[in-house]
């Protein structure tokens, strides 16, 4: 058995191809991820990777809508998003395959 924090991890990934990690795999990233009102992240495209959203609590803004708690977001290869975080929110985002290095600035 293995066990972590996830405090310990880096923005809140804890399986894939990354050092720490509490499961190493090139087939899939999953992270826990939590916001404040107002952080964003920069519109971006992933040219390999599927990214899917789950929207835990709070509002966000991404790909150019209003999500809430409880939607579920599928952004394909090539889809550009940006992502804005409207009130605290957490998330749950896992990409397929977990591609190191596949992250383009839109």
């Amino acid at each position: 058995m293995k066990s972590a924090k996830l405090t310990d991890m880096i923005r809140g990934w804890f399986v894939g191809n990354f050092e720490p990690t509490l499961y190493r795999t090139n087939d899939v990233e999953v992270a826990v991820k939590e916001y404040t009102a107002g952080e964003f992240e920069d519109a971006h495209y992933h040219k390999i990777a599927t990214e899917i959203t789950v929207v835990l609590d709070g509002k966000i803004e991404m790909a150019g809508k209003v999500w809430n708690a409880g939607d579920i977001v599928v952004i394909e290869p090539d889809d550009v998003s940006g992502f804005k975080a409207l009130t605290a929110a957490r998330l749950v985002v896992v990409k397929i395959p977990g591609a190191n290095n596949d992250k383009y600035l839109a």
